[in-house]
């Protein structure tokens, strides 16, 4: 099975096949000329972004800067909103939902490495998928973990590190990130 393929079904892959790497560098290129358009060409930057991630409804925005590593395995629901400085490790699938809105500097990384340090130094790692549901909020600085779905209508705390499923219609916040209470 090739490394691309068993990076998206949560088998062990080497992160540093030639394939692998090739559609990050191509990824991340596409980053950096995203990152230096002009921002009043908002058209443009839709239009950009539809190069890089693999589906889109019709109105979405990603402020500048934005980074991912291969793009092929993100999927933005209608209306969905990043602040800046969004950073996407997209070596499993990240789904967002409907009405998703998340605050700037905020990380969704479905990639993780061994503990066990030969594999590990061998450039071994997984990924497992995230999913965002709908009418979402995520305030700033929150970094959700591999294998996480955050459910509708919920809303995570700023500064957050989600490690595990928060449910639909809570407020949840903090490191590690629980559920303070739920929504009426």
């Amino acid at each position: 099975m090739a490394e691309k393929d068993k990076h998206t079904t949560t088998q062990m892959y080497n992160a540093w096949d030639k394939e692998l790497m090739k559609a990050r560098k191509a990824c991340k290129t596409l980053c950096g000329a995203y990152n230096k358009l002009d921002y009043t060409h908002f058209h443009n930057r839709k239009q950009f972004i539809r190069k890089i991630v693999k589906s889109t409804k019709e109105n979405f925005m990603i402020e500048q800067p934005f980074w991912c590593d291969y793009g092929y395995n993100i999927e933005l629901g209608e209306n969905f909103y990043a602040n800046h400085n969004l950073v996407i490790l997209d070596s499993g699938s990240v789904s967002f939902g409907d009405n998703v809105f998340v605050g700037p500097n905020c990380g969704f990384y479905t990639v993780g490495h061994p503990t066990d340090v030969q594999q590990r130094n061998q450039g071994l790692e997984y990924a497992q998928a995230i999913q965002v549901g709908d009418n979402v909020w995520i305030g700033g600085n929150v970094v959700v973990l591999p294998g996480v779905s955050i459910g509708d209508n919920s809303t995570i705390g700023a500064g957050s590190v989600v490690v595990k499923n928060i449910p639909a219609n809570v407020v949840a916040a903090g490191n590690p990130c629980r559920i303070i209470r739920k929504i009426k």
